[in-house]
This record gives C-alpha cells, structure tokens and sequence, in this order.
C-alpha cells in the first residue's frame, strides 16, 4: 500500500477542517498508531475500524452499515510493491475488486453517501516509452491486460488502470446516487506520516520519498541514482488537499484530476538538500557537487503536463520543488534516519532560493467547509 494514505487520513482532520473521519487499517496495532500520531487536539475527531483485507467480498459493509452515517467516502488503498508472485491474483485482482466491492457497498448500504473520491495515479495516464507532447486528464494508459498480468513490470500501472476504469464503469452502468472525483497524483514527496515506526523507518518510506531518505544516508554518496523513469512530482500536502477539496467543491464531480506540482530530478534534489543542509555536507552523506548536480539527467525533450483543471476546480496553489524537500529531509531526520547518529540536531540553512523546478508557490489553506459529525470514511491502509 501507499504510505501517502495514512497521510491523508492524518492531515485531514488536522487541517481545520469540521471532519470527523472514520479509517480502515488492516490491523489493531496500525490503527491505533495512527491515533497515537495524531495531534491530541484533533484525536477525538478519528476513529478507525479493522478491514483485515479490502477486496473480500462485502469487506466494507460492517464499516458503512454501523460506523455512519457518511457524507464522504476516501478510497485510498492499492497494492504496491516492486515484485509480484502473481500479477494478475497479487495485483490487479485485489485494486479492482477493492475498488468496485467499495462502490457497491456503498450503492447498497450507505445512502447519505454523496461523493466517493478515489485516489489513482498517474500511472494511469501515462503510456512510456510513447509518451505524448502532453498528458491531461483525457489521458489513459495504453496497458493491456496481458502485458500486467503476464510482466511485473506493468502490474502497479495496469493495477491502477484498470480499478479506476472500473470505477467509471460501474458509475455509468449502476448510476448511484452518489458522485465520484479520483484524484491522478504523480510521484509524491513531502513531510512522513508520523504513524511511522522509527525503527523500520527505511522500509517504511514510501517509494517517492525513498530516493530523498537513501540520500540523506549516504547510499547516494558515490553518486546519484539516476532518476528515470518518472520526472514529475507533487506534494503530499497538495495531494491530501485535493482530495478534501475534490470532496466538497461542487464542479469536482465526475471528474479526473491531474495532480502534479512539477519536475525534479535526482541531481536538483541534491543540489537542494547541498544548500539547505549544510550539516549533511559536512559530515560526509553526500556526494561531491560533481556526481550529483553537475551531472543532471533530466531529459530535454521530457514532456509536458496539463494541472488547470486542479488549479481552477479545486484551487490548488502547488508547493515548489525546493519546499517539498527541505520538508521532507526535516520530517525523515525527525523520525531518526540514519544521519542524525552522531550529527546531532540537524537544521535547515532558510537562505537558500527556489529552483524553479516547482509550479506555483505554497497553497493558500485548506476549504473553508463544516461538516456535520461522523461523516467522512477513509478507506485506507496506513
């Protein structure tokens, strides 16, 4: 699962937003850790309920038919990881059916449902290596069942693919009385979900965040990963307001939303991490100016993005690049990567100036919106 979930059901709540959301976790203990993460003046405002496993026949019913009544629902769930025994059953199955089982449940059970926001991804949208001058939310990947089911290598994007076509197509064969908003976020950088278990941190991080966590410890220090195959990014932050928004703006229903903030590269977060963090420089985690920055892949011919439709529909005022590292390295080394043994305190160096890899500057606040109690599920795995 994407850790950016657990993320999300924290962040809500916690935004000055009237919620009061009710998660799904696959277990007791990682439900209660992401209470205990909470701020104690937002935790009266979280509940979570156990969803051993998403796509089992009827998973969500108990949720919907005890723990209401919802206004809202937040489908955040998928299965990720780098190998899979079996795409097709691992993979594909479980995102489509968690998908489509939720719909229903909710079409069945939960009748003062009005919107579902559903989190895609851009994989969902994108078709390498025959990549278009442009990808906007008319955009679909050009995977095929066969391809995912029969290569690893394409199960995440056909996953995601295929359960968000689902989604469309049991709106349009079912016409529930509910909407439907899916938000298509890129490469997500930005603060940790303090839920996070501090000793397993490294394998914890989620896959966009890695590449920030290996090179502030040093596994970067002989040079820099290249940064192939994606060279997009958004924020956690605008990512988590896009869905609060894509919930209660009216002229979000029915509709995709392309949420990416900009480009980056391997190279520039270094350059970034170089100047912000002077302390990392000094004790020796990074790698010399000239197998990092100097050296930076980011293709000249990369092509374009289309985000409007997040900016005029749901107002989204996008984090820079430099922003969303200098915050992410600042959450990593607060949940104790390895840098901080023997550095002491670590501390950002303000004087440093956006790169410009970023759209746009730091949103301007979250919807200014009441909802009446109990009303909002998030069904996720942190």
């Amino acid at each position: 699962m994407d850790t950016v979930t657990g993320l999300e059901a924290q962040r809500s709540p916690s935004n000055g937003l009237a919620f009061d959301v009710v998660a799904t976790a696959r277990s007791k203990e990682k439900g209660e850790r992401i209470i205990k993460s909470l701020d104690p003046s937002v935790r009266p405002r979280v509940s979570f309920v156990v969803v051993p496993d998403v796509a089992q026949e009827g998973a969500f019913d108990e949720v919907l038919q005890k723990s209401g009544p919802f206004r809202y629902v937040v489908h955040t769930a998928s299965p990720y990881k780098l190998h899979w025994d079996d795409p097709a059953r691992d993979c594909l199955d479980p995102a489509i059916q968690g998908t489509t089982g939720l719909l229903a449940a909710i079409h069945a059970h939960a009748p003062t449902v009005q919107r579902v926001i559903i989190t895609s991804s851009s994989a969902a949208m994108l078709s390498p290596p025959n990549h278009p001058p442009l990808y906007n939310e008319n955009s679909w990947a050009d995977v095929t069942w066969e391809q995912a089911a029969s290569d690893a290598e394409h199960a995440y994007r056909g996953s995601k693919t295929f359960a968000e076509r689902a989604a469309w197509d049991f709106m349009a064969r079912h016409r529930p009385a509910f909407g439907l908003a899916v938000i298509n976020n890129t490469y997500t950088f930005g603060p940790l979900p303090r839920s996070l278990p501090p000793r397993s941190l490294a394998a914890s991080v989620n896959t966009s965040n890695q590449r920030i966590h290996d090179l502030i410890s040093g596994k970067m220090r002989s040079g820099v990963h290249p940064t192939a195959p994606v060279f997009t990014f958004v924020d956690v932050r605008d990512v988590a307001l896009a869905h609060v928004r894509a919930m209660t703006v009216p002229e979000a229903d029915g509709k995709r939303f392309y949420v990416v903030g900009g480009y980056f590269s391997n190279p520039r977060i270094a350059g970034i991490v170089r100047r912000r963090f002077r302390e990392l420089e000094a004790g020796g985690w990074l790698p010399p100016p000239e197998l990092a920055e100097e050296r930076d892949d980011f293709p000249e011919d990369h092509w374009g993005f289309d985000n409007s439709r997040s900016k005029e529909v749901l107002g989204l005022e996008y984090r820079g690049l430099e922003e969303s590292v200098v915050d992410t390295v600042a959450s990593i080394m607060s949940l104790g990567a390895p840098a901080l043994a023997g550095q002491g305190k670590v501390t950002s160096d303000s004087s440093g100036e956006d790169d410009g890899s970023g759209i746009g500057d730091r949103g301007s606040g979250v919807l200014d919106a009441s909802v009446p109690t109990g009303e909002i599920s998030v069904a996720h795995e942190a």
